[in-house]
């Protein structure tokens, strides 16, 4: 099994962020120990924490298990790197002393052994898919090198910051000449304040109130339940009904999209924002948007988890769950996206216990807002005309894009050709946005590889985390949406929860044109018909026409190479 250490990781209480200084240094290998090969991705330079008593019993087992040397002496940061300020006390007390080790899975007895110390220690496991896990641990329990300097500056970036910036032009906007088409300026983007920055959830309710008093037409701000603590859980419903009273009002096809169920992903509550915002100046600029708002309604809910996400501004940048109170009045929280009933996972150690990371509830639907969000949908389903033909589920990170099932990977879904063209279609619309890379695969095959994908059987290894529970399955299965995806943002690691600021437009954008890209495949265009409009104006297209049709065949051919399976 490889190691390779990830990232140190102080939390935050909320700060103004400093201003950033020098460059990254590129990573290098570290030292080999045994069976792994450890190398840290980020180390913050601090003295050791006070650590609890379970905490230095963990790390002892985790020594003593993998044969790993306590760490007396570092290699230090190099001094080229420089920031403004020390971090804040408070930042490096709860985190100071930990990094996010990188584990590479090889082998069922290594995943086996893996997923036993999650369950059995209560790990924080950041992120994992088929080839990897992302852990976070106490640097002291292995012995590392340096790779990326100044931590706590990447951890204040996260943060709004409070430096004056010039307004005026930018010099490559000086000469950029005056068109009179009414269309989006493609610097729109770039100079809303609002997406230069993550935003407190009391500056996203008052923006989602202005969008709506904006454009009274199309928009419609709504609540899709209430949370532990009691705030609302806000949604922007955004869409226009043509009338016509010849003709029977049919179900209204709603397409929701969805993030911050995981406190700490706030670049899927700034991506569900940017999607949303999109989709609303677009309205009257652009034939196939309108058309779009004209065919569907559209459900953006910013954040499902407002208490968490406050949380992760004033106290705890790295929080996770909700927070509810639990049996354990010193564990509070539960994993919102595995408190769904649809194959709940009573059985999961993890999940049974409250001061897991992922725990589940002590029973179906004890997240308070899971719950309430289910019934808001079954509601629209049954009363309100409502028929809920996609839903995305915002996540970070790794740059995924997963279908159903996520609680196992022995059961096919119906219609998985389906899942896997769209899936793969909409991986395309985002490679060639900015040329990233999303994998398409099934939810359960993103958290546990198999020996089908070396031997082609289906031996599955032992799960890193329980998969049960998830919104992905209850829509999909429950609610019967035919389209139901979780999409992991950027990016791959070198952040993970910590992606800074400037990663908020690109990754927007990519997402934006996922979505439309659904819509155009949910009109039966699959993809493929573009309308006139797009062509007229999409430079991209005509420019890079023969590299499409390559990227089109490509696509035809894992799409042919999974349906053989």
């Amino acid at each position: 099994m490889e190691v390779t250490s990830a990232a140190a990781v102080p939390s935050a209480r909320r700060h103004p962020p400093l201003t950033p200084h020098g460059d990254f240094d590129p990573p290098t290998e570290g030292p080999r120990l045994d069976h792994a090969s450890l190398s840290t991705f980020h180390q913050l330079q601090t003295p050791s924490r006070t650590r609890s008593v379970f905490s230095r019993l963990r790390d002892g087992l985790i020594r003593s298990v993998w044969s790993i040397p306590s760490c007396n002496g570092e290699r230090g940061a190099s001094n080229d790197v420089k920031s403004a300020a020390p971090p804040p006390s408070t930042l490096l007390a709860r985190y100071g002393g930990d990094v996010v080790l990188r584990f590479s899975i090889n082998s069922p007895e290594e995943a086996a052994a893996l997923t036993e110390a999650v369950h059995v220690l209560f790990l924080d496991v950041w992120e994992f898919n088929a080839d990897w896990v992302d852990i976070r641990l106490a640097k002291e329990v292995h012995a590392h090198t340096p790779l990326m300097h100044d931590l706590a500056q990447a951890i204040f970036e996260s943060y709004p910051s409070l430096t004056f910036e010039d307004p005026s032009p930018r010099p490559q906007d000086e000469h950029r000449p005056f068109s009179p088409v009414l269309q989006a300026s493609p610097n729109t983007d770039q100079t809303n304040l609002f997406f230069r920055n993550y935003q407190p959830l009391s500056v996203i309710i008052p923006w989602m109130r202005l969008l709506r008093s904006l454009f009274p037409t199309h928009v419609r701000m709504i609540n899709v339940g209430v949370s532990y603590e009691g705030r609302d859980i806000p949604a922007l419903r955004v869409g226009v009904h043509p009338t016509n009273a010849d003709k029977p009002s049919s179900p209204r096809k709603t397409i929701i999209i969805a993030g911050g169920s995981h406190a700490r992903e706030w670049i899927s509550t700034s991506t569900v924002n940017y999607v949303a915002y999109s989709f609303i100046t677009a309205y009257g600029k652009s034939q196939e948007m309108t058309r779009l708002l004209e065919e569907f309604d559209w459900v953006f809910v910013p954040t499902m988890n407002p208490d968490g996400y406050i949380y992760t501004w004033e106290n705890d940048r790295l929080w996770r769950k909700n927070r509810q109170q639990t049996s354990l009045r010193f564990c509070r929280g539960v994993d919102l996206d595995h408190a769904y009933s649809f194959q709940w996972d009573h059985d999961s150690t993890v999940a049974n216990n409250p001061c897991s990371e992922s725990f589940a509830g002590e029973g179906p639907f004890q997240g308070v807002e899971a719950r309430r969000f289910a019934n808001w949908a079954r509601n629209e389903t049954a009363n309100n005309n409502v028929s809920i033909v996609a839903f995305v589920d915002l996540h970070s990170y790794s740059q995924q894009i997963l279908y159903p099932y996520s609680y196992s990977c022995a059961t096919t879904p119906p219609a998985l050709e389906n899942l896997e063209e769209l899936g793969l279609g909409l991986a395309k619309a985002i490679r060639m946005t900015n040329g990233e890379e999303y994998s398409v695969t099934a939810a359960c095959e993103g958290s546990v590889d198999s020996e089908e994908n070396r031997e082609k059987k289906k031996k599955f290894w032992p799960r890193i985390e329980s998969g049960g529970g998830s919104a992905l399955d209850w829509f999909y299965h429950e609610l019967n949406v035919k389209y139901s995806y979780q999409i992991k943002l950027r990016d791959t690691g070198s952040y993970g929860f910590l992606l800074p600021s400037k990663n908020i437009v690109p990754t927007g954008l990519e997402a934006f044109n996922a979505i439309k890209y659904m819509g155009h495949f949910l009109l039966g265009n699959k993809g493929i018909e573009v309308m006139e409009e797009s062509r007229e104006g999409s430079t991209a297209v005509a420019a890079g026409k023969h590299e499409g049709e390559l990227e089109d065949d490509a696509a035809d051919v894992e799409l042919r190479r999974r349906r053989r399976r």
